[in-house]
Formats: structure tokens, C-alpha cells, sequence
């Protein structure tokens, strides 16, 4: 079938799907229903939602710098790092590791979206948009945000989100998958390293992102632990 002849048979369809929507109103509130079992807008994280949020053993966390030739980053976070704070913020712990594009493009711009699926019960998908910070030790928040999460050494920085828009979709293309444990590598990793080698690790490897944006520049003091509540 040419694309003409195809777009002729659509405009008919939908000619009758409107025709038909008129005949009988109920059809409207059906598909709206349908299209509010795929999609969601939440004004606030309310307590149904965290205590899923709560039960999820993964999320995803993404940025992106200006430049439109910069590279996007897109990281997996273990759920145990992630926490609630108010129905308008959420943060999590930010662990030394090899690079740390994320605080560098929420230093230049702040932009950030997290998301979490569920990979066991009923299907779902949630991403949380926001503005996001880099609190590191030392500055004045940091001992307020480290009460929500457990002593972690080589914690370099907790992200603060506060959300701009909460959203969840179907999940139906994610697969079942069970949990098995927590790793414990980069526990192990940062015992091995102790407090002065994980602060010359970041100094090495934490400094720019890779398109050269100031990441740790400047902004390693002594901190790297939370002290734990």
C-alpha cells in the first residue's frame, strides 16, 4: 500500500473514532482510564509512593552538560543509597568511584533525572526531574543530609535533588529479574584504600569530567564518611 492510501485509511479511522466518541461518551472516560493506567504525574511524593520507592534495590541517575557535543551520563546506584527526604527532595550518596560526571554537570547546570523500575511484582517505571546539588563534607547541610544514611567510608558527596516533576509509566518492557545480594566490592575497595588513599584517589581521577568541566576541583576538604544515624 502506497503512504498515501496508508494516510487515507488513517484519517478514516480517526474520523470514525471521533464519530464514535460523540455517539457515546462513556468510550472518552475508557480511554482515559487507559491512559492514565500507562502514565502518571505526581504533584508530591506521598507515602504509597516512597515505601515503593523504599522497596526498589536499583535506580538510575542522569546528566547531562551543556554542550550539545558534551557526553550524557547515565549511572546505576544500589537502592540502599537512596533516601526520601521530603515530598519535594530526595537524596542519595554519591561514593568515590572512577569518575564523577554527575557533580560535574550539576555544577554547571544542574539538571538531573533518577529513575527507578521494579524488576519483581507488578510492572512500573518512575523518574524523578529536578535541580541537583553536590553537597560535600564540610559544607553546612552535609551533617544534616548524613543523618539519613548509614557511616559509609569513601562517601565523597551527597546529591540533593529537589524535584520539579514526578512521573511513572508502564514498566511492561522491563523484565522479571530476582535480587540476589548486595555487592560488597567497593566496601571492600575503600577499606583497602583508607581515608588518605581514597582522598588521593579523588584528586587523581575526580577532578574534571571528561569533556574537562570542574568536578572535585576545588571542592574536596578532609570528608569522606558520613557519619552514620
Amino acid at each position: 500500500m502506497r503512504p498515501e492510501h496508508i494516510r487515507r485509511e488513517q484519517g478514516k479511522q480517526n474520523a470514525f473514532l471521533i464519530y464514535s466518541l460523540r455517539r457515546d461518551p462513556r468510550r472518552i472516560a475508557e480511554l482515559n482510564g487507559r491512559r492514565n493506567h500507562m502514565a502518571k504525574r505526581y504533584e508530591l511524593i506521598d507515602d504509597k509512593l516512597a515505601a515503593w520507592i523504599g522497596r526498589q534495590r536499583v535506580f538510575f541517575v542522569a546528566t547531562a552538560p551543556l554542550d550539545r557535543d558534551g557526553h550524557v551520563n547515565c549511572s546505576p546506584k544500589g537502592g540502599s543509597t537512596f533516601q526520601v527526604i521530603d515530598p519535594a527532595t530526595v537524596a542519595y550518596q554519591d561514593l568515590t568511584g572512577s569518575g564523577a560526571e554527575t557533580i560535574a554537570h550539576l555544577r554547571e547546570n544542574g539538571r538531573i533525572v533518577i529513575m527507578f523500575c521494579s524488576f519483581e511484582g507488578p510492572p512500573k517505571i518512575l523518574r524523578l526531574h529536578g535541580l541537583g546539588e553536590a553537597v560535600i563534607p564540610g559544607d553546612e547541610a552535609f551533617g544534616q543530609l548524613s543523618r539519613y544514611f548509614a557511616e559509609t567510608l569513601g562517601t565523597r558527596a551527597v546529591i540533593r535533588v529537589r524535584l520539579t516533576r514526578i512521573s511513572d509509566s508502564c514498566g511492561y518492557g522491563v523484565p522479571l529479574m530476582e535480587y540476589g545480594a548486595d555487592r560488597d566490592a567497593i566496601g571492600k575497595w575503600a577499606q583497602a584504600k583508607g581515608p588518605g588513599g581514597l582522598k588521593e584517589y579523588r584528586q587523581k581521577n575526580n577532578v574534571l569530567s571528561v569533556d574537562g568541566l570542574p568536578a572535585l576541583d576545588g571542592l574536596d576538604p578532609q570528608g569522606v564518611s558520613l557519619s552514620g544515624g
